[in-house]
């Protein structure tokens, strides 16, 4: 693998967040457009405006099941006194041929159903007998089980206006109107208009594919024992998850142990499916840092660049997630981000710098691709603390009623319970170390 990321720019001096994150976004680019099937288009972004060929609906039609009438035959009908007409057919959903519904006549109608010819509203079965002859009807004979249904008399105690219960030709939209701007994430009512107006295909940016790598000898897989000195991954997890939440597709990959060779063969083998590639854990200063190690040309031990060569590991002015990674790597320079391996640190870490490049490869707009932030009142019992010259970001629990927000467990990095009770992350800046209780701060909302 090679990379077109500096190979010292990072490592002498601290980042700032900021920074870190503009140069991530700097090296991702949206993902070429193609054409796909509906389904299949799911949680894309569409790079083409699409417009409505066909009116919706395409004719005047029955918005209720009852019987579609003259509103002259229907008019000053009551219970005592109903309107009395000749059933001359049933028109169904799909009908093709319709009955022309002349003076004194009705067609029974169902919901769908084009409204056929001389007939100006719909009454409700309810408004009616339902050709039995008896009191009000709660509902129509089904048509195999009774079809003289379709013919005789029909008595009407209601009368009914012009156009009543009839959904005109084009009420929703118009021939010709915009139906979906480019740059809209297709969801299922979007996927449902779409359809409506014909398109089996549409032409969107493809969901990222994005594979996630935990690193550690330590790491045991969910549902196997645990042995002296072991945990479950966990991390894996929970990255995974969160580039689907984000709208990508997610690969996840078992943990792969602490050796350099094993983890740049691994990531070897994922190029052809990745557009982004993550790892967590190994990239701080300790022995068995393995990601480190695998993806510096200082690594390699004997001056050549090894397969993941070119990834550039700093330190950012942050808390949790100090240590961090981010280069280009294999003959396509597909983005790698190395994220620390402490849960809580992993995570804070996706959402800041992995989320953002997901959503940029999208083809998202900027005001999209971060989490949205507000700003809230600290509610607390003591002051939150932060170190000096550290964005420091804290779990927490917003309530949008109040305007507030209440830390959730301690600011340490491996509390992932604590973690799994927040729906926000609190953000004290750099140049402050304490925030009082009643004190506004920003606030990452994470739901």
């Amino acid at each position: 693998m090679s990379s077109s990321a500096p190979q010292d720019t990072g490592r002498h001096r601290l980042w700032s967040v900021d920074e870190h994150l503009a140069d991530v976004l700097a090296a991702v680019r949206p993902l070429e457009p193609i054409e796909l099937q509906l389904l299949d288009a799911q949680g894309c972004v569409l790079v083409e405006d699409v417009t409505v060929p066909v009116a919706l609906p395409p004719f005047d039609n029955s918005s209720m099941d009852g019987y579609a009438v003259r509103t002259a035959d229907v008019q000053g009908a009551s219970e005592e006194f109903p309107a009395v007409l000749a059933v001359i057919g049933d028109v169904a959903a799909g009908s093709g041929e319709l009955p022309t519904v002349g003076p004194g006549q009705a067609a029974r109608i169902m919901t769908g159903a084009p409204l056929p010819p001389g007939a100006e509203a719909v009454v409700p079965v309810e408004w009616t007998d339902g050709g039995t002859g008896g009191g009000a009807a709660s509902g129509m004979t089904p048509a195999s089980a009774a079809p003289q249904g379709a013919a005789g008399e029909v008595r009407v105690h209601r009368a009914a206006e012009a156009r009543a219960h009839v959904r005109s030709r084009g009420s929703d939209v118009q021939a010709g109107d915009l139906a979906l701007a480019a740059g809209t994430v297709l969801g299922p009512p979007q996927i449902a208009l779409l359809a409506a107006i014909g398109r089996g295909t549409v032409r969107v940016r493809p969901r990222p594919r994005v594979v996630v790598l935990s690193t550690g000898s330590e790491l045991v897989q969910p549902g196997e024992a645990l042995t002296a000195g072991t945990i479950y991954d966990s991390n894996s997890f929970a990255l995974a998850a969160a580039a689907r939440d984000a709208g990508a597709i997610a690969y996840r990959v078992g943990a792969v142990a602490d050796d350099a060779e094993t983890l740049r063969s691994t990531i070897e083998d994922q190029l052809i499916r990745a557009d982004l590639l993550v790892t967590t854990g190994g990239v701080s200063v300790g022995a068995y840092d393995v990601v480190k190690e695998a993806l510096t040309a200082a690594g390699s031990g004997d001056g050549d660049e090894p397969a993941g060569g070119g990834v550039d590991f700093r330190k950012l002015a942050m808390q949790p997630g100090k240590p961090q990674g981010f280069g280009t790597v294999g003959p396509d320079h597909t983005p790698l981000l190395a994220l620390p391996g402490n849960p809580v640190s992993s995570y804070v870490s996706f959402e800041l710098f992995v989320r953002p490049a997901i959503r940029t490869l999208m083809g998202l707009p900027e005001s999209e691709v971060s989490r949205p932030g507000v700003r809230a009142v600290l509610k607390a019992d003591e002051p939150l603390r932060s170190p000096a010259a550290r964005r420091q970001f804290l779990r927490g629990k917003y309530d949008a009623e109040a305007g507030t927000v209440t830390p959730v467990g301690g600011s340490g990095s491996h509390l992932i319970a604590a973690l799994a009770h927040a729906d926000s992350l609190m953000v004290v800046p750099e140049d402050v170390t304490s925030v009082e209780p009643g004190a506004e701060l920003e606030v990452i909302l994470l739901g």
